[in-house]
């Protein structure tokens, strides 16, 4: 593992989200401390900072005297974290400047009008998805909501990792990112909050078809 200017244990959170986005961890499986430090090159202390992180991001569970663990997915689950994601996006867009979502309102419609494949491979869409919606919130100032919806979205972010290929093809309707920018152009953000939600659920929808029953 490449050594970079930032703290340690964020080095190592990073890279072990890596290998769980290449499946080399499965869920409910548990964390080798030991091991896992031998692999990386790096003490226990900045490992277990990593471990304490991502059990607060929901990736690991913890327990007294056991550790750490991968989490097991459940469709409960993910259908509360896309709740959470969605509640905290729409917060994100209602507190947003209004001038700001005016000027940035076309360039959304471009974006989502310029990727029209219904059907393309999840880590295209997942690409498009993170730069679309990044454009969208650029305007909320409130950086402890955006750190708080960055870490709900890595715990949903996890599902799709662990269930869906980077090269598996997917569904992505761009209708409803246009649904969006066209209510932003039209001044009519409780509109385009609506047709959020409505976006979030789509999307969950899609990847439940993806997650086995609980």
């Amino acid at each position: 593992m490449a050594i970079e200017r930032r703290p340690l244990r964020e080095q190592i959170r990073d890279e072990l989200m890596d290998r769980l986005t290449r499946g080399e961890f499965a869920a409910g499986t548990d964390v080798n401390e030991a091991v896992l430090a031998a692999e990386l090159g790096v003490s226990r202390t900045p490992l277990r900072e990593a471990l304490i992180a991502l059990a607060g991001e929901g990736v690991l569970e913890s327990s007294q005297g056991r550790g750490f663990r991968f989490a097991p997915v459940s469709r409960k689950e993910f259908r509360e974290l896309v709740a959470i994601v969605a509640a905290l996006e729409a917060l994100a867009l209602e507190s947003s400047d209004p001038g700001h979502l005016r000027t940035i309102a076309p360039r959304l419609l471009d974006l989502a009008q310029g990727f029209p494949d219904q059907v393309a491979a999840h880590a295209t869409v997942d690409r498009r998805d993170d730069e679309w919606h990044g454009l969208l919130l650029s305007g909320c100032a409130n950086e402890r909501l955006l750190d708080l919806l960055t870490r709900v979205k890595a715990g949903m972010r996890r599902y799709e990792n662990l269930i869906v290929a980077e090269d598996e093809p997917v569904a992505r309707e761009s209708e409803e990112h246009c649904e969006i920018a066209r209510r932003l152009l039209e001044d009519d953000l409780p509109g385009a909050i609506t047709a959020l939600r409505a976006n979030w659920v789509g999307g969950m929808e899609r990847m439940l078809a993806h997650l086995p029953a609980d």
